[in-house]
């Protein structure tokens, strides 16, 4: 299966994140999808900054995503920002926000100034049957996810 998502989408996270990063938070969104457009969807969230850095999506913000989708809609990623390297963590793997087949989970590294260097700055997982498996740079990744 091959996600495409939008480069508009992208520098909006990127945007997004470096907002919170300047207050030394993490940030999350999630990427909405009609199968041709794709848009961020930033809930109403609680952070804890450096050197903490916790990030949870408020139970309004939980409401207001389910809300924010149009009929022709679906989540098909987790987008958030990790205050130094992109990796998922445990609490990443504990809390998915979406746990479909396909599913994506992007971590944005440097509070999202890594975004700046490229899409290829982030890592990717992708949600096959009850796991996340990190979909490394290159071709095969190339593949399952295009920005454009």
């Amino acid at each position: 299966m091959t996600v495409v998502i939008a480069t508009a989408t992208i520098d909006a996270a990127r945007e997004f994140f470096e907002a919170r990063g300047a207050h030394g938070c993490e940030g999350t969104a999630m990427i909405a999808s009609n199968q041709v457009t794709t848009r961020l969807v930033i809930p109403a969230q609680e952070a804890t900054p450096a050197p903490y850095c916790t990030v949870s999506v408020t139970d309004q913000g939980k409401l207001d995503l389910v809300a924010s989708l149009a009929n022709d809609e679906r989540y098909i990623a987790r987008i958030h920002s990790h205050p130094a390297t992109a990796f998922h963590s445990a609490t990443d793997d504990a809390n998915p926000a979406i746990t479909f087949d396909g599913a994506l989970s992007i971590v944005a590294p440097f509070f999202g100034l890594g975004l700046r260097t490229g899409f290829n700055s982030c890592a990717v997982f992708r949600y096959d049957r009850g796991r996340w498996i990190e979909l490394h740079p290159g071709p095969a990744r190339d593949a399952a996810v295009i920005i454009r």
